[in-house]
């Protein structure tokens, strides 16, 4: 019998409730919503804002195109979603996770 763990995540309710009707319903862009959730589960199973994915690695694991992925990077990219500046090799970059509305609501507190 072989047994499967399921791992929990939690994510701020910012993702589903502000971002998500924005990347989705205003940009356009349900394949950047995609990957951005892809890289924070990820972030957050590594306990770091780092994480280590190829283009080929986000594309199988989200079921998305390579070109589907480089165009959503871009993307948050801009946004301001994830880092600009890639570090690691051109095979296995390291992807900066960015949650800048957590540097808001420390602002405010």
């Amino acid at each position: 019998m072989t047994t499967l763990s399921a791992r929990q995540s939690t994510l701020d309710a910012y993702v589903f409730d502000v971002l998500m009707p924005d990347l989705v319903g205003h940009d356009r862009r349900p394949a950047a919503f995609v990957v951005y959730l892809f890289l924070l589960h990820s972030a957050q199973a590594l306990g770091r804002d780092q994480v280590p994915a190829s283009l080929q690695t986000i594309s199988v694991k989200t079921g998305l195109s390579k070109s589907a992925v480089q165009v959503a990077l871009r993307h948050l990219k801009r946004r301001g979603l994830i880092g600009s500046e890639e570090t690691g090799s051109q095979v296995n970059p390291v992807r900066h996770v960015l949650r800048p509305w957590r540097r808001r609501l420390e602002a405010v507190a």
